[in-house]
């Protein structure tokens, strides 16, 4: 790759944008960066794009996906305006919801939570990319 990969883009909050949310990241992600990692990036937004929708973003309100490659290491953001600080918890077997940033904690090589300029925050996760030709699925 000759340049770092930067895109973002905003999504309304509402359930449809977490499939919306993934095609934009697979479309950006593919051809540029190489890695046997792909399900396991789109999981991740799939999550993080959830929970900003249940969880984040005000009613009315827009999330933003951003992805950026810099060096070795791929970053997705999903910035929102919500107060809330999202912590890792252990589901249990009868819970119906909860296991959104422990998946990402299990898929991501890092992930974290972080203040953004004005209200709300940003939910991260990185992923050390490969070295090898492994193709990103389309």
């Amino acid at each position: 790759m000759n340049s770092p990969l930067k895109h973002k883009r905003q999504f309304p909050r509402k359930p449809s944008s977490v499939g919306q949310a993934r095609r934009f990241v697979r479309a950006a992600i593919v051809g540029e960066v190489r890695t046997d990692r792909a399900d396991d990036i789109l999981v991740c937004v799939s999550e993080l794009a959830t929970n900003a929708i249940k969880h984040g973003s005000p009613a009315g309100r827009d999330f933003r996906v951003r992805v950026a490659v810099e060096g070795d290491t791929l970053r997705v953001e999903v910035h929102d305006a919500g107060d809330g600080r999202p912590e890792l918890r252990k589901a249990t077997e009868y819970d119906d919801d909860g296991r959104g940033l422990f998946l990402v904690a299990s898929f991501a090589d890092d992930w974290g939570v972080s203040r953004r300029t004005g209200p709300g925050k940003v939910v991260w996760a990185e992923f050390m990319l490969t070295k090898g030709p492994a193709a990103v699925p389309c």
